[in-house]
């Protein structure tokens, strides 16, 4: 089932966020941020460690102080996935999470005051060959910028980031990513679109402050989807006011739609209907959550009724149509007949099963 996707990518310079590569031919990395007290150790871990397993490829961690940046270091010794250190204003903090093993340093050069301190962080930069991300938001923009264009536009979001762009190019640094993110899908469309035309480096992609799960996670599909569609975007991050596992959920759902990435399992349900002779949604609900684990690729089909299950089932590895009695499919030939009572169960073995007697594949 699983198919190359149509999409052209656009091409831009490779750079490496740890082990992680991002632009150019890699995978489009999906990210999430830390929503705990950097500071409290034990709990930044516990929920780095719950975005890892989820699936993360990167994870941003808030340091707005010193104290934060000492925890910073504590953190980096306790995991192993590639940490991004968001920064704002003070250059010392950057100079300090750079020492201490951070990933790459998310700092607009333009916010931190004078040519020498940008100066210093980007030589401490290049000496650990450590990316910058440069990150321009529709909520914080220039003063100047703001009385110029009355208001955030695309436009102005485009104008401040070359800004700091242009600091980079000036110390000839190029090992940067760029993101130009607003609230409003056309704003952030139209600015990513208008950057893509004029820079090389990878783009970070994400309607920022998109909202709650539901609403945020529609609106997050569309801007990204749009953008995603035209092969821009190298790593995206799906912004929620939600735990922040449901983000690096969301993000792969976005590029596997879009035969992006292929990651976890590819669940095709039906809305359900009369016709239905088991409970589709309780049951796919139930088995989404117990397969939440699984990361290697693979399609299940829960259809329920003989109107589309058979033909859904035969092109998912584990398929189960609804019927009198139900009919569970594996690799596109019907098997077992299974009471409504043990769907979950039968179809959780299934799945399982079918995953350990194959190869173990490279999630892309």
């Amino acid at each position: 089932m699983h198919q190359e996707s149509p999409i052209k990518r656009r091409k831009s310079r490779q750079i490496w966020v740890g082990k992680v590569p991002v632009g150019g031919d890699a995978p489009i990395a999906v990210q999430s941020m830390t929503n705990t007290e950097t500071c409290d150790v034990a709990a930044t871990v516990a929920q780095i460690r719950a975005l890892q397993r989820a699936g993360a490829d990167i994870v941003r961690v808030s340091v707005p102080t010193m104290d934060a940046a000492e925890a910073f270091g504590m953190i980096r010794k306790e995991v192993d996935i590639p940490l991004v250190t968001d920064i704002h204003f003070d250059y010392k903090i950057a100079l300090r999470v750079a020492s201490l093993g951070a990933d790459c340093l998310r700092i607009n050069p333009g916010n931190i005051g004078r040519e020498d301190r940008v100066r210093a962080v980007v030589d401490a930069a290049r000496e650990r060959n450590i990316p910058i991300r440069i990150g321009v938001n529709a909520g914080s923009l220039e003063k100047d910028l703001q009385k110029k264009y009355g208001e955030p536009t695309p436009q102005a979001l485009v104008e401040s980031a070359m800004r700091h762009i242009d600091m980079l190019d000036k110390l000839d640094f190029q090992n940067f990513k760029v993101s130009v993110k607003a609230s409003e899908v056309f704003m952030t469309v139209d600015a990513y679109r208008e950057l893509a035309r004029q820079i090389e480096q990878p783009l970070h992609l994400g309607i920022t402050e998109a909202g709650a799960l539901r609403s945020g996670t529609v609106k997050s599909a569309i801007g990204l989807g749009m953008l995603l569609m035209e092969g821009i975007g190298d790593t995206i991050r799906v912004s929620l006011a939600a735990d922040p596992v449901e983000e690096i959920k969301v993000g792969f759902d976005i590029l596997k739609s879009l035969r992006l990435r292929n990651k976890g399992i590819n669940l095709v349900a039906c809305p359900s209907c009369s016709r239905q002779e088991f409970d589709v949604i309780g049951t796919v609900n139930a088995l989404e959550a117990r397969l939440e684990d699984i990361l290697e690729p693979l399609d299940v089909a829960v259809i329920g009724c003989v109107v589309n299950g058979p033909g859904e089932a035969k092109i998912a590895q584990i398929g189960l149509t609804g019927g009198s009695p139900n009919l569970l499919y594996i690799d596109g030939k019907p098997g077992r007949k299974l009471g409504n009572e043990e769907l979950v169960d039968e179809l959780e073995k299934a799945v399982r099963e079918r995953l350990k007697a194959r190869p173990v594949q490279t999630q892309t």
